[in-house]
């Protein structure tokens, strides 16, 4: 059996349809068709056929020599890839997505749409560095947020990368870095906190408390903790692997902090007369009368006001947390495991340093200078020596 050639030449031959052919079947005299074709074995190993649209040999020889010289170099397209459009694109991460359980999915159709108003019609192999940067520009030039542009950025890249990975384009073009600069430096001092609980709701205050301590996101891992995650035996509040940001499980032994044991311990007595009351099973630890808490937004907002704290979201309770660890001199890696950051390079931009904390360390190396001053002659005191 002889092996096949690199590259062939060939034209397409068939039957023509006569009156009376069953469907899909052709009877009369065989038809050569004018243009020549070509066939190669592209650098997926699977056996490509292209037509020429030129019935000249000379320009079938000269293309299927392009092509052999691109599968040899390494820069062969697939043919199909270049009719790959946006949509396409968008599609496999929106998959990607979905099959991977990602919770950010509302987010990502966002930016899909967004990504769309620009990119709507382009073909795959279109979309290059240099109209990705006319893309942020536009972008910023709506109005945009840095962040935001970026994150689109970064779905369209994903997109990229998974039809790399699918072999249906031969490489992803460099995605344009956009700075961003948006992180807070909101944080609660205690006197502002407990300024801030006494105008919150009765719901609302243990929960605010708890995040005050712990650190944890309040939507995802505070208002969504169940009774059966609180082990009062073992002093320890746990989060199951899966159900945070970071996949990862994680526990705070509440009871070596007093003030969060209270906390808890004064939930579950109100909870338990509640249910009494209800005559029904109250599984979440924080609820509003036995009904859950979704949106909090408006009774934030108030309280803020009332308490001159205008601009404070509920995201620097996790600040504060990790600014009070930090003065406390836990340990980087236990601190990042109790608060449940995964990389230490996020954990630094929470670990913010107040004004009081700079006074107070000018404070201690004055005191140093001061005890060197005492011990150790100035200069008007070494000229009275001599």
């Amino acid at each position: 059996m002889t092996e096949r050639p690199a590259g062939w030449l060939y034209k397409r031959r068939t039957r023509q349809r006569m009156p009376g052919d069953v469907k899909g079947k052709r009877t009369g005299p065989v038809r050569e068709h004018p243009f020549w074709w070509i066939g190669y074995r592209g650098t997926d190993g699977k056996v490509h056929r292209e037509s020429t649209h030129s019935a000249d040999r000379r320009k079938a020889e000269r293309l299927l020599a392009k092509r052999l010289a691109e599968v040899d170099l390494g820069a062969w397209v697939d043919p199909a890839a270049k009719k790959m459009k946006f949509d396409e694109l968008m599609q496999l991460v929106v998959t990607d997505y979905e099959l991977n359980g990602y919770r950010s999915l509302k987010r990502l159709n966002a930016a899909v749409e967004n990504l769309k108003e620009y990119f709507a019609g382009y073909r795959a192999m279109a979309i290059t560095t240099a109209r990705m940067k006319q893309y942020a520009t536009s972008r910023q030039g709506d109005g945009a947020a840095n962040s935001t542009i970026r994150y689109e950025l970064r779905v369209l890249s994903r997109a990229l990368t998974l039809a790399v990975e699918d072999m249906r384009l031969p490489r992803k073009p460099k995605i344009p870095s956009i700075k961003v600069d948006n992180a807070r430096k909101g944080f609660f001092e205690w006197d502002q906190f407990k300024r801030l609980l006494r105008h919150l709701p009765h719901y609302l205050k243990p929960v605010i408390q708890f995040a005050f301590y712990t650190g944890w996101r309040i939507p995802s891992e505070v208002l969504t903790l169940t009774w059966w995650q609180v082990d009062f035996r073992a002093g320890v509040v746990r989060l199951e692997p899966g159900t945070t940001k970071n996949d990862e499980g994680r526990e705070f032994p509440f009871s070596a902090v007093p003030a969060l044991q209270s906390v808890l311990k004064e939930q579950r007595e109100w909870t338990d007369a509640l249910e009494k009351k209800l005559g029904r099973r109250i599984e979440r630890v924080f609820h509003r009368d036995g009904n859950q808490i979704k949106v909090f937004r408006r009774a934030w907002v108030t309280a803020c006001k009332r308490a001159l704290l205008v601009g404070m979201i509920p995201h620097d309770l996790r600040r504060t947390a990790v600014r009070n660890l930090e003065r406390a001199g836990v340990s980087r890696s236990a601190a990042m495991k109790l608060t449940g950051h995964k990389t230490e390079a996020v954990y630094r931009r929470y670990a913010i340093v107040a004004e009081s904390d700079l006074r107070e360390g000018a404070a201690k190396l004055a005191l140093l200078h001061g005890d060197r001053e005492t011990s150790n002659p100035t200069g008007t005191q070494m000229e009275a020596m001599r």
